[in-house]
């Protein structure tokens, strides 16, 4: 049923954004100048009581002078302003109907009267022209002229008929994309760009052929338009398909049918436009669409898109429309495309951008600049030496510019845009595809110990969980980046002598047919380098290389005895004696002094540890730099070992040498490591190299031997005992009253490493009631009320079920020792590598002391006047264990294990914090013991003084008098103090 508006509608103003066909115009609003931002509405007018012939559908023809007429009304009009006004519509269509102006000519009449369209009489009423009966006359009077479509020339009607070829839009296999860049690479082509799919992404015809492709603006990438989701788009999506105009005209347009909805409905999903998406989208459409402009192919990706430069006029220049859209921070720069273009005009985009970033535009509006420091991963580059290879596509780089045994001293580099076989997971019984041990030991061979340069690209979260359900805690953020060996320049002999860039790395593995080219979608961020990957994969399979060979994988059965039963271990042991020196290849670095090594000869992996030598355990000072020295110089190296015996979990014990050192005595030599020969010297090769390489650091005072005084370490017996007390350098992190406190270690890497990992998360919003439920015991992520700082914490009290955002959680966070209580909007899951990793936090006790809890007289106060000398002061402080507390236990939730009876030194002042405490009567002396040693006795006598003097001066807690008591450390629970003796 139509719908009449004549004469109850005004006129409007407008311009012409597209030309659908030969009777249709899309008109957009005029941009209002208050708001340039702003998307104006609009609105598409088919031209009342004409009909112009019809453009070809998928797999059909023109109607004769279809194209022309669309022709001769897009170059009339197009980019400029009209004046319309609706006159019908017919709602069962969709449709509205008008009559169009440019300045005073009626487009209408002009179509009409230059035979290019015919006048429709029939109708309801109301769905007629008013001007039918000039459109009448205009169209007797062309037909009699033999204009237009009215030609009285059969041969004309059939030559105005285009003959397409096959559309490569959904169908790549009708275009030979790599013979039409080698055809016109840096030639100008003329086109018509039909579509604008996004707003770095065009549909084009080009001329005079007629094919119609997708061509990608070079360098640039604008945000995603998502995907439409309703019936009628996808419908229409589906039946014009190969339209380009996306408009048929009004005799073959129909409403969908219920089936048509009911399929599509079952199918519908909608992904929003990123921000900026539809501005993005119109700012190229106002540009270009049904615009002729000029496309330089500049290159083809797998998919057989092409990709080229898109210029388009304005006034009596050409634009550039990826610098248009960098300039208005509507696109981003895309190193890979833009590696495709001239220099100059790579650099004009990348000068675009930065100025963009820096005046916030539009997708920059949150842009904040990385500071100097930054790990940001675009355009970082850095060069360093491979100290592992984790798979065919990963290595491990060791930063030549990173401090070493920083937490960014080690750096995790995959190869951007290869994927090489899966490796397997032996805790998952995963074996390893076929041809992963091959990709990765050819890497292991040409890298391990070489000098490298990165250029790091991108970064990407992946889903280390199969199936798109899996959780935020199963997805992993991965940078990639390009990989070359670094090689000296020819005739160069110092060691200082420029270096220059070998081989790509990826390219090496791709081009032996250990790994593939991943096929990227549309923009999506890859290497720099992608085409020269390309050409070494087209090459690997010409030559059936690795995975792309018809033969059967080589197969290699490994007897792994780490996993094994130690007797399994002891029936290897003659094997691995039979000769004096056996090859192994270093598989893992366990510890300083423990290892996981491969025995090719005997395809086993074992177990080995340094026979007579052992290095800080892993909650030790300086395990972590022993670790760090062992993967710089034996990880997954070639070396030989010798096997004297087997321990009784299954350990071979021997020596290692690397390069014909003996590792042993590299660690002895920097004071990471000390002998202890239980066994006896004449056992182990080299002892008297060992001595010496120990002596040397002892006098040194290097690491574990720092606080070494020459005197005070029994000699080589059983044991290598050290009767030195253990000294840590802390600082106080929380007082918890009663003297304890927890510290955190100065110097421990774990820390920095953890902060650093903190800092560089990506977290998302509040997690949604429900998709995470927290439980008592759980580590999670906690939002530390004080500064609003995430900080690793654990779950101390929950609520049985989460009903609200607002309901509330008891946490410690485990790295402080602080415990508070927040809401479920401040907890967010914790990534499984944070939440292995133990607790920072160490809790102490003031060693010899009873100091009065917090709920006893004077415990608020002893517990304020700690803190005043540790906590406020922020200082590092000397903590000298006396004793180790493992009787476990917890205090409110807080802290469990193993607590540290320490002596607490400020070196600024004269006095421990123990004797302080003491000196000001908030403490008072643990009972003596009979069987109390003499260093203990000697640190009585010494604090004894400072609770004296104390008592005598009546401070604190002695003003009523003496209140020791004989029997109070077997006595019952101290009930709070009166003043009196108890």
């Amino acid at each position: 049923m139509a719908s009449s508006t004549a004469g109850s509608v005004k006129w409007l103003r407008g311009t012409v954004k597209a030309v659908p066909s030969g009777d249709c115009l899309l008109i957009i609003g005029n941009q209002q100048s208050t708001n340039p931002g702003l998307i104006p509405p609009e609105k598409t007018i088919t031209l009342s009581s004409i009909i112009a012939p019809r453009l070809a559908r998928r797999g059909g023809l023109d109607e004769p002078f279809a194209w022309q007429s669309r022709e001769f009304l897009r170059r009339l009009c197009i980019g400029k302003e009209v004046t319309f006004r609706v006159e019908y519509s017919v709602p069962s269509i969709g449709r509205e109907f008008g009559s169009v102006f440019l300045g005073d000519k009626n487009l209408a009449r002009l179509l009409v009267s230059e035979g290019w369209a015919k006048v429709r009489e029939q109708g309801q009423k109301g769905e007629v022209s008013p001007h039918l009966a000039e459109l009448l006359h205009l169209e007797e009077k062309a037909k009699q002229e033999g204009l237009g479509r009215w030609n009285k020339d059969p041969s004309a009607a059939e030559g105005s008929i285009r003959n397409l070829p096959p559309s490569a839009i959904g169908d790549p296999s009708n275009l030979d994309a790599m013979s039409l860049l080698a055809e016109n690479k840096g030639r100008p082509m003329q086109g018509i760009v039909e579509q604008v799919r996004d707003g770095s992404t065009i549909r084009v015809y080009l001329l005079p052929e007629f094919q119609f492709v997708q061509v990608f603006v070079v360098g640039v990438q604008c945000p995603s338009m998502g995907k439409r989701s309703t019936p009628e788009a996808i419908i229409e999506t589906e039946l014009n398909a190969d339209i380009p105009n996306g408009e048929p005209s009004i005799e073959s347009r129909a409403p969908l049918t219920s089936a048509q909805r009911l399929t599509v409905s079952s199918v519908a999903n909608e992904v929003s436009p990123e921000p900026f998406g539809r501005e993005a989208k119109h700012f190229t459409e106002l540009r270009v669409l049904n615009r002729d402009v000029r496309i330089v192919l500049e290159g083809v990706d797998k998919f057989s898109n092409l990709i080229g430069s898109v210029f388009y006029p304005k006034g009596e220049s050409a634009k550039d429309l990826s610098l248009e859209l960098v300039e208005n921070g509507l696109a981003k720069y895309v190193e890979w495309s833009a590696n495709m273009m001239e220099e100059d005009a790579k650099r004009r985009l990348k000068a675009a951008e930065l100025l963009a970033k820096k005046n916030r535009l539009r997708i920059w509006t949150n842009y904040v600049p990385p500071s100097s420091n930054s790990t940001a991963i675009h355009d970082q580059n850095f060069e360093g030496t491979v100290v592992e290879v984790v798979s065919g596509d990963c290595i491990i780089v060791a930063d030549d510019s990173a401090p070493f045994g920083s937490p960014l001293a080690e750096r995790r580099v995959n190869l951007s845009s290869i994927r090489s076989p899966k490796m397997g997971n032996p805790r998952r019984d995963e074996k390893p595809a076929p041809y992963a041990r091959e990709a990765k030991e050819f890497l292991r061979t040409r890298l391990i110990g070489q000098k490298v340069s990165v250029s790091m690209e991108y970064s990407r979260t992946v889903n280390m969980a199969d199936g798109p359900a899996a959780s935020g805690a199963d997805s992993k953020l991965m940078d990639f980046g390009s990989v070359f060996l670094v090689t000296p320049r020819k005739g160069d002999t110092d060691e200082s002598a420029a270096a220059q860039t070998g081989p790509n790395v990826g390219e090496l593995i791709v081009s032996r047919g250990f790994g593939t080219v991943i096929r990227h979608r549309d923009f999506e961020e890859r290497s720099n380098h992608y085409d020269a990957l390309l050409a070494a994969e087209s090459r690997a399979n010409s030559g059936k290389k690795g995975i792309h060979s018809a033969k059967d994988p080589p197969v290699m059965h490994i007897t792994d005895l780490l996993t094994g039963s130690s007797k399994k271990a002891r029936d290897f042991l003659p094997f691995l004696q039979r000769n004096r020196r056996m090859p192994a290849v270093v598989e893992y670095v366990l510890s300083g002094h423990r290892f996981k090594l491969l025995v090719p000869k005997e395809t086993c992996s074992i177990a080995f540890a340094l026979s007579g030598v052992r290095c800080p355990g892993r909650d030790e000072p300086y395990s972590e730099e022993a670790i760090a020295l062992m993967r710089r110089k034996i990880m997954q190296r070639d070396v030989e070992i010798e096997v004297e015996t087997v321990d009784r979990t299954g350990t071979f014990l021997g020596s290692l040498y690397e390069s014909r050192t003996n590792v042993a005595i590299t660690l002895l030599e920097a004071g990471l490591a000390k002998l202890q020969m239980s066994f006896g010297s004449d056992r182990i090769p080299d002892a008297h190299l060992l001595t010496q390489a120990e002596q040397l650091a002892k006098k040194k005072k290097l690491k574990v031997w720092e606080n070494y005084v020459e005197g005070e370490e029994v000699s080589n017996g059983s044991t290598l005992e050290n009767k030195q007390k253990e000294t840590l350098k802390v600082v106080v992190t929380e007082i918890l009253g009663g003297g304890k406190f927890y510290v955190q270690t100065v110097g421990d890497q774990r820390i920095a490493s953890i902060q650093h990992q903190l800092a560089n998360l990506s977290l998302q919003d509040s997690p949604v009631v429900g998709t995470f439920n927290p439980k008592k015991g759980d580590n999670v992520l906690a939002q530390f009320s004080a500064d609003n700082s995430w900080n690793r914490a654990m779950v101390v009290n929950a609520p049985r079920v989460v009903n609200s955002p607002a309901d509330k959680f008891e946490v410690f966070y485990i790295d402080y020792g602080n415990q508070e209580v927040v809401s479920y909007g401040q907890l967010r899951p914790l990534d499984p590598s944070l939440s292995s990793a133990p607790g920072l936090a160490q809790l102490c006790s003031l060693a010899f002391l009873k100091v009065p809890n917090l709920e006893e007289d004077y415990g608020q106060e002893a517990a304020e006047f700690l803190s005043e000398l540790t906590l406020a002061s922020a200082k590092e402080l000397r903590a000298v264990i006396e004793e180790k507390d493992s009787s476990g236990g917890k205090s409110k939730g807080q802290g469990t294990g193993t607590v540290l009876l320490v002596s607490l030194e400020d070196p600024d002042d004269e006095i421990s914090v123990n004797a302080a405490m003491l000196k000001e009567g908030l403490s008072r002396l643990e009972k003596r013991r009979r069987w109390e040693s003499k260093e203990r006795k000697a640190a009585f006598d010494k604090l004894e003084k400072f609770q004296e003097e104390a008592r005598l001066s009546r401070r604190r807690m002695w003003q009523y008098g003496d209140i020791q008591s004989d029997d109070d450390e077997v006595g019952p629970p101290a009930r709070k103090a009166t003043g009196n003796r108890r």
